[in-house]
């Protein structure tokens, strides 16, 4: 409407309408508004702005003078100027109104008298007794109001009065109500009471002058209740926000400073200055400062509950830089009292509430929580603002604690699924609230016990993420204030002086170290570790020190841990192949873990998370539980400790361990309910099998082989250990719940097959004597329990046999049964034998302690009679204990006797059933502990007195001991200590069989083990003919020492770092047993000799392994030369040389068999040999081998190398028919008339063969030549058993001892590596037989394919090592007539080795292996004369 109506008068100024028309138009619009009269005013005031011509001002004012009737005077006069007032004769002249309204305005500004006081006393004495009356009435600021209303008459100034209102309600701020009543009610302008309080503030604002807490107060109470804005009074407050942050941060870097001073070494003269410097900043802090008005407010502001201005103060301010004041803190910890005094009432004991606190009076003051989901509108939000600051209040802290327990408890309780937000919510602030306020307001606590364990009440019941809490308390929370920084470093100078610790001081330190550790562990531990890793020799007194610990402490001190977890610290050396030596701080934690209550569910938490991110932190475990639980694993065991071992757990604890850890009963059984109560037992021992393995594969490609071991032997040990742990301590009930079945374990939970059954074996046991015991009844006889343990058994493992079958192709089982597989992984050394001498041992210590304690003197009475009784019970839980295992064994051989006929199948070959057994039984578990290592050796010796059908002990020993080099080579350093352990043991088994003809009479001659024939009827007894008789079993020994030198000398010579060490621990372990031959032990000394010279200064570890060279001579004095070892008659000039070798030559049985037995060995020897990397092929090589040398060490003749050949011709082209005419079904009695055709032969050759060498060959020659002809034939023999046997050996061993029962004229010899001449129809039986055996070469390289290629060139070898013999007799024969002082010097060659005279002959070989085979004897001769040559040019 004003548009229009400034339009239409426009129109009018502009002469486009008549005047009278617009007049009576605005007239008629009058009656619309009641306001258009000032509408209309304010448009004729616009129009005056574009009257700039003469006719548009006269239309102008004639339109304003037409329309005075409808627009008042007064309006206009308002309006319009005063030149257009006087044009309309409205006023007389404009100047003089001009000067009338200047007038006026400044009489408005004029200053009355009254304004002072002093002037006015009257009425503002009035004003002031009205507002300092009694309140205490009916007086109310209404009543008051109208009072002062009353002394207008005084003409009061309204803003002096309003000031005077602020200053008695200053002096009587107890009466707020009624003052902010009468302020509301008086007050117009919210910006005027903000000045005049901004007046008063500014007063105070001068250097020394105080403000007074009532201001603060008033100001406080006007923000509150809004009758002012806090942004209008913030301006008028000091100092402002820029000094408040340059104060701050002048706070932490004079903070650091001072802990840089406290942490550097600072000479005398530096410190005489610095004092003057702190003088002089003391005298300039004099100078006090002018007040901090904001802190002032917000103090006032929390005082009277007012939280929502004191939180916009303080967010305007440095982080904790207002709580850092003590009076702020107090302040808002009081705040924090009465919001949550109704839950801490509710949910507290009685005897903890102390006093009541009572509720502030505003209505505006943060609600009271009255459940923890209250506790997120106010209370978090003000502890954050606290901080570390909530130190100056220990009972609300304490209060904080308990309310965080409380929470905890129906945390932990409340399952309920809508609810489960809610609660992890509050889960996630108490936590931060722990993180941000408890922890580092217990820093700034002096000393205070009582709150470190009020806190760790809270902090046990939180998940195990509070760990994370202790390292950013460390890491994080220090650096946060200036307090905190200055206490680090105090706390770290406090540290130094208390690590004086010596065994005299423990008490007074320790003492120390509790009150320091109380507010401040994380600094002080870090500290104390940091030393501990320098010197090793203070975790003894520390751990005796750490007594005065408070629970909380301890629970920081476990997490050691995050210190081993800390990413920047290397786990290994700089040259990545060994553990850094730092790990060392786990022998402490194991220590403290024993000694004192800490909790232990975090450590093995965080030993599972590391082992399934894939990362080996096991070593904390490993000392834990040796020190809880007083298990140590360890392959450095003497060999009464590992007797001790395989008793019962009192033997063990008595005699099986380094240190005697006693009272570890309590400690275990921590450890264990742990394990159970967060259900970490089985997955613990799963990821540790699991990466196991995995350390190969996972860490391999980039670190050291030697690392690699040294991980993966930590993680093996660890496991063993463990399991060892929970076999011994958890319930049978608890066991079999946890562990699931083997099938499950391997398939499911891919579990390694050795480390499945190391988990169940506990099991098994477990369960059957529970079985045992529920069937037994008392009074029973000992044949009925015999009966029920069998009965037991039967149904414990049924089903593992069936689960078994699942864990292998189901071509494995077509050699071996389940039963037997699952009887040999199920059982352990208990169950074996009883170490009588273990148990005699110990109670023979045990009684000498007991005569010592009484002739001791000085020992108390009652000390002697405690001690005593001690030392009896122990002794009668011994004798008991023995008693028990005895039983136990008794029915444990009872029940193999009974299962044994069912063990192995009798329609497999016996070579197959040897393979797997050793590849799936005795390799994996020989490696898997000592005690297990011993347990192999023992099984296959129990397995033998059981006289099992089927299997054949002769075979297994010679697979054992002629395959050793590359289990050797991949073995880690504690597998190499294990895996000698058992070869000493099974050597203990072979010498002592070896050492006397009666006990190997008692024990071998007429069992089925030492069958040299195998029949497909499953024979069990065993014919006189069959057997290996005692002079060849000791021949077969001698190979098998001669094997493992060869091997031993193959690996010296590699200059491979694991071959080198492996076979120099596993030498260390056997020394006891091996060498026990003279010219074995020369080859090996100086070989060792070489390590020794050669490695000096290269690889220390080496050097020091080859200190073995000592111990090896310190042995010489029990060598006994090679004709000791194994006795050969020597050969008659009339008789058939080949019949005293082989027996006899009317029947060809011995002789064939043993030919074939050494053709199965030399098929290996290729197999290993080409493996080895030998250039030629694999015919070549072995044949050059065969040339090379022979097993005694005797030169071979040169003049019968023309007769030899031809023999050697005849007998090739034979053997070629014959294995052309007898296929492998060809009866027995077929063959019988060949062979005695060609023993006849070769008999009559032979003969003329040694008469010959005698006639054409100087002694003196002969003398010369035998040295090298003895190295060489063991080289050539080695070269053709460099892996185990074949079952063709075997049975050739068995018939040879069947051939001198039926009356042969001699012994047979070497029936499994017997040196002497072989028939031509040995070869072809050998063959026959092979064909129907061929099988994989054992358990770690060769195939079938091997074993089947080439028998023509096996079989000259054979024939060529047997060959060899007949002239070794004739040469030994001119030995002892008189010749043995040439040999001396002729045996420097020995010291070569084996190998390397190997490699020597087979370059120098260049014939066709058929011609080899053609020409075996002629080539031995000549070999012996190349032999000279080849150590000539070595020397």
């Amino acid at each position: 409407i004003q548009t229009a109506l400034y339009e239409l008068c426009w129109q009018v100024v502009q002469g486009n309408l008549k005047l009278d028309l617009v007049t009576s138009v605005l007239g008629d619009m009058m009656e619309l508004r009641e306001d258009m009269p000032s509408v209309l005013a304010d448009v004729f005031s616009i129009l005056t702005s574009a009257l700039e011509e003469k006719n548009k001002r006269d239309h102008y004012t004639q339109l304003v003078g037409a329309c005075l009737f409808c627009v008042p005077e007064a309006i206009l006069k308002e309006r319009l100027d005063p030149e257009t007032l006087e044009s309309l004769g409205l006023i007389k002249q404009a100047h003089q109104f001009n000067q009338k309204i200047v007038k006026i305005k400044t009489k408005l500004y004029k200053q009355q008298k009254f304004n002072l006081l002093r002037e006015e006393n009257e009425g503002y004495a009035k004003l002031i007794t009205e507002l300092g009356q009694d309140l205490s009435g009916n007086i109310t600021s209404h009543i008051v109001l109208e009072s002062i209303k009353s002394l207008i008459c005084f003409n009061l100034d309204p803003n002096r009065v309003l000031d005077i209102i602020l200053e008695v309600y200053e002096s009587r701020s107890d009466q707020d109500e009624f003052f902010l009543s009468l302020i509301k009610s008086y007050m117009c302008e919210p910006l005027t009471l903000c000045h005049i309080l901004g007046f008063k503030f500014k007063f105070y604002q001068e250097p020394n002058e105080e403000t007074p807490k009532s201001l603060y107060h008033i100001a406080a109470a006007l923000l509150h209740y809004n009758l002012i804005e806090l942004e209008d009074l913030y301006v008028h407050l000091m100092p402002l926000d820029a000094a408040i942050i340059e104060e701050h941060k002048r706070d932490i870097s004079e903070a650091k400073q001072i802990a840089r001073k406290l942490v550097m070494v600072v000479l005398p003269s530096e410190k005489s200055e610095d004092k003057e410097k702190d003088k002089e900043k003391e005298e300039e802090k004099n100078d006090k400062p002018p007040d901090n008005q904001k802190l002032g407010l917000l103090e006032a502001l929390l005082r009277i509950g007012d939280w929502h201005h004191a939180q916009s103060i303080m967010d305007q301010m440095p982080s904790f830089y207002a709580t850092s004041h003590k009076a702020i803190a107090l302040a808002l910890c009081q705040l924090v009292h009465l919001t949550v005094e109704p839950l801490y009432r509710a949910g507290v004991p009685k005897g903890a509430r102390g006093c009541v606190m009572h509720p502030l009076r505003s209505k505006r003051a943060p609600q009271p929580a009255e459940s923890f989901e209250d506790l997120r509108r106010d209370t978090f939000s003000m502890l954050c603002y606290l901080g570390p600051h909530l130190s100056h209040d220990p009972i609300l802290f304490a209060k904080i604690v308990r309310l965080g327990k409380a929470f905890m408890k129906e945390y932990q309780s409340d399952n309920r699924p809508e609810v489960k937000d809610k609660m992890d919510t509050l889960l996630s602030c108490f936590l931060s609230i722990a993180d941000q306020v408890l922890l580092p307001s217990l820093s700034l606590m002096e000393c205070n016990a009582c709150m470190s364990e009020e806190l760790w009440g809270l902090f046990k019941l939180f998940p195990y993420q509070h760990y994370r809490l202790y390292g950013q308390w460390k890491n994080e929370t220090y650096s946060s204030h200036p307090l905190l920084v200055k206490v680090k470093a105090q706390t770290v100078d406090r540290a130094k002086y208390i690590m004086r610790l010596t065994k005299e001081n423990v008490k007074q330190s320790g003492r120390q170290i509790g009150k320091l550790s109380h507010s401040n562990p994380t600094i002080l531990f870090d500290y104390i570790l940091s030393q501990i890793q320098w010197y090793d020799n203070l975790i003894s007194p520390v751990v005796d020190s750490l007594k005065y610990l408070t629970s909380l402490n301890y629970d920081v001190l476990a997490c050691i841990i995050e210190a081993l977890a800390n990413p920047e610290k290397e786990k290994m050396k700089h040259d990545d192949t060994t553990i850094s030596s730092w790990l060392q701080l786990a022998s402490l934690c194991g220590a403290v873990f024993r000694k004192y209550p800490i909790e232990l569910a975090g450590l093995l938490q965080y030993v599972t998370n590391q082992l399934k991110a894939g990362k080996f932190d096991l070593l904390i475990l490993k000392e834990v539980v040796q020190k809880m639980a007083g298990i140590e694993i360890t392959d450095e065991m003497t060999s009464e400790q590992l007797e001790a071992m395989t008793g019962g757990e009192q033997l063990k604890a008595e005699g099986g361990y380094f240190g005697q850890i006693r009272n570890t009963k309590k400690s275990s059984q921590r450890l264990k309910e742990v394990l159970l109560d967060h259900e970490l037992a089985l997955p613990l021992c799963l990821l540790m099998a699991q990466q196991r393995n995995g350390v190969v594969f996972l860490e391999g490609g980039e670190k050291h082989l030697k690392l690699v071991g040294h991980l993966y032997d930590q993680c093996h040990d660890t496991l063993v250990q463990f399991g060892g742990f929970l076999a011994s301590n958890l319930s049978t009930e608890d066991y079999i719940k946890r562990v699931p079945s083997i099938d499950i374990l391997c398939n499911q939970f891919h579990t390694p097959h050795d480390a499945a059954f190391f988990l169940s074996r506990p099991m098994y046991a477990h369960q059957i004597l529970y079985d045992e015991l529920k069937k037994s009844e008392k009074g029973n006889r000992q044949q009925q329990k015999v009966h029920k343990y069998v009965a037991a058994c039967e149904q414990v493992m049924t089903p593992v046999h069936e689960a078994v079958v699942s864990l292998h192709p189901a071509r494995v089982w077509d050699d071996l049964r389940p039963q037997f597989y699952a009887t040999f992984w199920s059982l352990t050394m208990y169950d074996l034998a009883v170490p009588h001498a273990a148990y005699e041992r110990e109670v023979n210590k045990l009684k000498a302690q007991i005569k010592q304690i009484e002739e001791n003197p000085e020992i108390p009475l009652n000390k002697k009679k405690k001690e005593k009784e001690r030392c009896t019970a122990l002794q009668e839980k011994l004798q008991e204990e023995e008693k028990k295992q005895l039983e136990h064994v008794q029915r444990v051989l009872h029940r193999l006797k009974l299962e044994k006929d069912n063990w192995l199948l009798a329609e497999s070959t016996k070579n197959e059933t040897i393979t797997k057994f050793l590849q799936l039984c005795l390799f994996p578990r020989c490696i898997f502990s000592s005690i297990d290592a011993v347990y192999c050796a023992r099984f296959v010796e129990l397995v033998h007195q059981q006289k099992t059908p089927n299997f054949c002990t002769l075979l297994c020993y010679d697979r054992v001991f002629s395959a050793i080099i590359y289990t050797v080579a991949s073995c880690t350093e504690n597998e190499s200590h294990r895996y000698g352990r058992f070869l000493c043991c099974m050597l203990e088994t072979v010498t002592r069989w070896h050492s006397d003809r009666a006990i190997y009479e008692k024990e071998c001659a007429n069992y089925p083990g030492f069958l040299t024939i195998f029949r497909a009827t499953g024979f069990d007894g065993g014919n006189k003919a069959d057997q290996l008789d005692y002079e060849n079993f000791r021949h077969v020994v001698h190979k098998w020492h001669y094997m493992l030198t060869k091997a031993s000398v193959h690996c010296l010579e590699t200059g491979d770092y694991t071959h080198i060490r492996n076979i120099l621990i596993v030498l260390t372990k056997i020394l006891p047993c091996y060498p026990k031959v003279l010219n074995l032990g020369q080859a090996l000394e100086c070989r060792v000799h070489k390590i020794c010279l050669e490695e000096k200064d290269k690889r220390p570890d080496l050097y020091a392994l080859a200190m073995y060279s000592g111990r090896l001579k310190s042995q010489k004095v029990h060598m006994v030369p090679e004709n000791e070892f194994h006795h050969k008659e020597q050969p008659a000039r009339s008789a058939t040389p080949a019949s005293q070798q082989n027996g006899p030559g009317s029947t060809g049985k011995p002789a064939t068999n043993t030919s074939k037995t050494e053709e199965g060995t030399s098929e290996d020897g290729r197999a290993k040999d080409k493996s080895q990397g030998t250039t030629k092929p694999v015919n070549k090589a072995n044949s050059a081998a065969a040339k090379v040398t022979t097993s005694n060490g005797n030169g071979a003749l040169n003049t019968k190398a023309v007769k030899e050949r031809d023999d050697k011709e005849k007998s090739g082209k034979e053997k070629k028919e014959k294995k052309e005419k007898t296929p492998g079904s060809t009866p027995e009695a077929k063959a019988e008339n060949r062979r005695e055709k060609q023993r006849d032969e070769r008999a009559g050759k032979e003969e003329r063969v040694v008469r010959e060498g005698k006639e054409k060959t100087p002694k003196a020659d002969r003398e010369k030549v035998k040295p090298e002809e003895k190295s060489g034939k063991d080289d050539k023999v080695k070269a053709g058993n460099g892996e185990p046997m074949e079952p063709s050996r075997e049975r050739d061993a068995v018939k040879e001892a069947k051939s001198k029962e039926k009356g042969d004229r001699s012994a047979v010899a070497g029936s499994l590596k017997s040196p002497g001449p072989r028939s031509e129809s040995a070869e072809s039986e050998r063959h026959k037989r092979r064909k129907l055996d061929s099988h994989a070469s054992p358990s770690h390289s060769s195939s079938v394919k091997d074993n089947s290629i080439e028998p023509k060139e096996s079989t000259s070898k054979d024939h060529t090592v047997n060959d060899r013999e007949t002239s070794q007799e004739a040469k030994r024969r001119k030995d002892e007539n008189g010749t043995a002082s040439k040999n001396s010097k002729s045996t420097s060659p020995s010291c070569d080795s084996p190998l390397s005279a190997e490699k020597e002959k087979s370059k120098r070989s260049k014939s066709s292996s058929k011609e080899k085979a053609d020409s075996v004897k002629p080539e031995r001769t000549s070999s012996g004369g190349k032999k000279h040559k080849s150590s000539d040019k070595h020397r």
